[in-house]
């Protein structure tokens, strides 16, 4: 079995409101060195797949049907077997 490791984030030059307002929570509890905040998500997915190689294009294909909006979003996937 494969687990699969989904990190999802907003691509450059796409505004992001809600790293905004934990930028701004952030300076009213005067952590006012935090100069930017991106706000992603993080998707992980148990496979049943022969290969590590398997379950990458499955996840992969996953994220681009399912997963990420390719217009405004980007991806890193990472497969590790597990027990």
């Amino acid at each position: 079995m494969y687990k699969g490791k989904v990190l999802i984030t907003l691509k450059k030059g796409v505004l992001d409101p809600q790293g905004e307002a934990v930028k701004k929570s952030f300076h009213v509890l005067d952590y006012k060195e935090v100069r930017d905040v991106r706000v992603g998500k993080y998707i992980e997915v148990w496979l049943n797949q022969d290969s590590p190689e398997a379950a990458y294009r499955e996840l992969v294909e996953m994220c681009d049907k399912l997963l990420a909006n390719p217009v405004i979003e980007q991806y890193e996937v990472e497969v590790v077997e597990v027990e």
